[in-house]
């Protein structure tokens, strides 16, 4: 049933064991991505290319395509030879984000993006993160070394990776990776004064960093604009609020949104905006729903799982998922500052697809009804 490479040869047995609700729910997810790609994007094609209107929505579909592909993939593996793997990858993602600040392509006055001949443009970040969560708890789970030795451990594997982001500089994936960290610690049954010490710690590096360090004033000018409303530097955020709000409970209607023309990459910063400006208020309350259905399904599993390294591992998929996507909504109804973080599923960007798709199949794997002999 399980070849070398510790795949499903039988496919039917992958098919009656895996989780139907789960995998409706990416799948669905995929799917409105697709469908609000083509409603926020065919106006974005004509104007700026001057080319047909479907060039974003064919390309976010090729993506999607090989997403459900890569899933597909992950989901099949033996969950040993997962892990195998998670760690080559996790060690080359590492080294093309190291190559980053060096032959990286500078956007908008930052270097996330590799632009490799014979790759499209990608951030390696979103590679990172779904092996980072793998190691990250087989790491913590390792019976060879006392707790506190292995959260030293876990701390050397964060560091690196956080520093490289800060380099570029992208706050915002760096607080994603640390959050997802400090929330697989805390599930481990680290002592809470030590989680709310280190806690206060990155919270300070963070304060020092965006108030003290010219790199990233234009963070600290984002923070001081979300907190006063009259100044004109959170354009951006306003514009997208207004969106939000001109859309009403019901929205304009397909096509008749204006932010995409009034804030450039709107459909991947501020997607759920555009998604509302179009289909209503009522569209974020259904994805929100969505976002917190899908979340009680993978814990819902996690409680019935025994071994404690697919527990912590599914622990920090759905968590980064869930803080993300809240993140991305809360940006955009102004809850919080700009992060420049995409929705997951929804957003259009081939990296942060391929990202979604890597943690959709390593859930759907771990999440399978397992056959005892």
């Amino acid at each position: 049933m399980i070849n070398k490479f510790g795949i499903y040869n039988n496919y039917y047995s992958w098919w009656k064991n895996i989780d139907k609700t789960i995998l409706i729910l990416v799948v669905s997810f995929f799917i409105a991505g697709l469908f609000f790609s083509l409603a926020s994007t065919s106006l974005i094609a004509s104007d700026r290319l001057n080319t047909n209107s479907y060039y974003f929505f064919v390309k976010h579909l090729s993506f999607i395509l090989l997403g459900l592909l890569i899933m597909f993939i992950f989901s099949l593996i033996k969950e040993e030879f997962l892990i195998k793997v998670s760690i080559i990858f996790f060690v080359i993602s590492l080294f093309l984000l190291f190559l980053v600040p060096f032959i990286g392509a500078e956007v908008k006055g930052s270097k996330r993006w590799l632009d490799l001949p014979f790759l499209p443009r990608f951030q390696p970040v979103e590679l990172i993160k779904p092996f980072y969560i793998v190691i990250l708890a087989s790491l913590l789970n390792f019976q060879k070394y006392n707790l506190y030795f292995k959260y030293f451990l876990s701390l050397l594997l964060v560091v690196p990776i956080v520093l490289l982001l800060i380099s570029q500089p992208d706050l915002g994936q760096s607080m994603l990776i640390i959050l997802t960290w400090l929330a697989l610690i805390f599930v481990s049954g680290i002592n809470l004064v030590i989680f709310f010490g280190l806690f206060g710690f990155f919270i300070t590096i963070i304060f020092y960093l965006i108030f003290f360090v010219d790199k990233f004033n234009y963070i600290k000018i984002r923070i001081t604009s979300f907190l006063d409303s009259s100044s004109n530097s959170y354009s951006q955020a306003e514009k997208a609020s207004e969106a939000i709000i001109s859309g009403g409970f019901f929205g304009k209607g397909i096509g008749e949104g204006t932010l995409n023309s009034k804030i450039p990459e709107a459909h991947t910063d501020f997607i759920i905006s555009v998604i509302s400006e179009e289909f209503g208020i009522i569209i974020i309350l259904l994805i929100m729903l969505a976002f917190i259905f899908f979340g009680y399904n993978v814990f819902k599993k996690i409680r019935d799982i025994n071994d404690n390294v697919f527990k912590m591992i599914l622990t920090g998929l759905i968590s980064l998922l869930l803080i993300q996507a809240f993140v991305h909504v809360g940006v955009n109804l102004r809850v919080l500052p700009t992060t420049g973080m995409t929705l997951p599923f929804l957003s259009y960007g081939g990296s942060s697809i391929i990202s979604i798709s890597i943690i959709s199949g390593i859930i759907l794997n771990l999440t399978k009804r397992r056959v005892t002999n």
